[in-house]
């Protein structure tokens, strides 16, 4: 899916664009390895005709020996170029998900990524840090000592941000949660349906945000974090939900919080807009009705296959004649495991 990320060829980039110029100081092998690079593909972000945003990966055989200790593993993603201007849009956190959603699909062991520790890096290091990457060791080269920093695909930290995007099923309840097409979308990028139009989607923190939050009345109060939570994305207008009502995605709780825990609308809108698509005359609309909750959850996956409300019924058991609206709802294991086999969901996201 083509979107505000261009994937580009080395040799269509302008590598006079000053973005690039930090890169070529730190590495003097920079313009050279750049050049040879030509017909890989890299993700991009352009601001004003001006690149912000750059990211390259590949897929290697294992072990990784040209880093001190050596990586021991089968295979593993190495995220060679991962560069942003920041602009307040977690555009950081787009590119990771990219990068481990392909390692996901490829089926690695471990990603790495070599980074020079120094002031201009300290947020990237950090951002990695928080989904699970660790200081694995050094690499040394003619520019000098860079810090390794290395993320298991295999060994999991029980945490949901550092196991980010594997999904823990074990002793997890599992829930569908419904959202409207106006919010889908937008807030899960990689989740877009093929007769939806990319431009919808822009650089912005709701969309390109690991972490989403949606409010709603809904009893999501019921959950707990590491719950999983499969959206839902409900009938176009003026359409047949059985065929346009579709199960798009997997997300994991984080925490759910009820608007009286906050001592007032700002303190509520605060958090509330951090990852969240709605705005202010929304969120206070709702504040002044009450009963309103925020659950904060991690988008970790989408369906490959999108299942629609008849497949649901038809395929995955769930019951057509539901006494509640299809808005919020416990699935069983069997229904789960079932809509990620139909989803192909790829088998080495999952732990259980």
């Amino acid at each position: 899916m083509n979107d505000y990320l261009v994937k580009q060829r080395f040799g269509d980039i302008n590598l006079a664009d000053p973005f690039f110029d930090s890169l070529k100081a730190d590495y003097q092998e920079f313009e050279d390895w750049f050049n040879r690079k030509s017909d890989s593909e890299a993700y991009l972000h352009y601001n004003d005709g001006l690149v912000d945003g750059f990211l390259y990966y590949k897929c290697e055989e294992g072990p990784v020996e040209d880093i001190q200790p050596a990586l021991d593993c089968a295979s593993a993603l190495k995220i060679g170029t991962f560069k942003i201007i920041p602009h307040g849009t977690r555009l950081g956190e787009r590119f990771i998900k990219k990068a481990l959603d392909y390692a996901i699909v490829n089926n690695v062991e471990s990603c790495y990524v070599t980074i020079f520790d120094k002031e201009e890096t300290a947020a990237l290091i950090y951002l990695l840090k928080k989904y699970g990457f660790y200081v694995h060791g050094t690499k040394a080269t003619q520019n000098g000592n860079e810090l390794v920093l290395v993320k298991s695909l295999t060994e999991i930290q029980n945490d949901i941000l550092k196991d980010y995007p594997l999904i823990n099923t074990t002793d997890r309840d599992k829930y569908l949660l419904a959202i409207y097409p106006q919010y889908h979308s937008i807030m899960f990028p990689d989740s877009i349906l093929n007769n939806e139009s990319v431009d919808i989607l822009e650089d912005v923190t709701y969309t390109n945000g690991i972490h989403k939050i949606y409010v709603t009345t809904m009893p999501v109060n019921r959950t707990s974090p590491g719950d999983i939570l499969v959206m839902y994305r409900t009938k176009t207008p003026n359409q047949s939900a059985e065929y346009t009502s579709v199960a798009t995605s997997i997300c994991i709780v984080e925490e759910v919080k009820s608007q009286s825990e906050f001592k007032d609308f700002e303190a509520f809108y605060k958090y509330a807009s951090t990852y969240s698509v709605f705005d202010k005359n929304d969120l206070r609309d709702w504040y002044n009705k009450g009963g309103c909750y925020t659950i904060k959850m991690t988008y970790n996956a989408a369906l490959s296959k999108r299942l629609i409300r008849r497949k649901l019924i038809e395929g995955i058991g769930i019951d057509r004649q539901r006494k509640l609206r299809w808005s919020f709802f416990s699935l069983s294991d069997d229904q789960f495991s079932q809509i990620l086999k139909e989803g192909g969901v790829s088998e080495s996201i999952i732990i259980d």
